[in-house]
């Protein structure tokens, strides 16, 4: 039940987070990502706030052998840049700079009733589903 829970308010916070710093408005992400016209850097400040704690949190994490709640510490390999890995993040960046939207923000999009964030997602899980004979292929 803890760990239930504890997803659940990471989630919770994560989600507002995203609100509170706009990323989950495709506007703006959508402006930020637009250097050569209307550039809105607003974004960055989150993106370094973002790094800031993250790099504190993986170095302590680092450290652990198991999570706060009792279960082993998982960390990715940072040594291995698969093809997998390599076309993933070229597909994700091309639909952040297509939509304005990624995964994150598409849910608390469809949380919040926006039909734009229902489309994302049900676009993104089909993307999922076709992927999977192309994962193989590379793998």
């Amino acid at each position: 039940m803890s760990k239930l829970l504890s997803a659940a308010l990471a989630g919770l916070l994560f989600g507002l987070g995203l609100l509170l710093s706009g990323m989950s408005n495709p506007a703006k992400v959508l402006g930020f990502l637009d250097v050569t016209g209307q550039w809105d850097p607003s974004l960055m400040l989150v993106m370094g706030g973002a790094i800031a704690i993250g790099f504190f949190a993986f170095r302590r994490a680092e450290r652990q052998s198991h999570s706060l709640l009792g279960e082993p510490m998982q960390l990715p390999d940072k040594s291995k840049l698969t093809p997998r890995l390599a076309v993933g993040s070229v597909l994700f960046g091309i639909g952040w700079g297509v939509a304005g939207i990624c995964p994150g923000p598409g849910l608390v999009l469809v949380g919040m009733g926006q039909t734009g964030g229902v489309y994302f997602v049900v676009a993104m899980l089909l993307g999922m589903w076709c992927a999977r004979p192309l994962i193989k292929w590379l793998s």
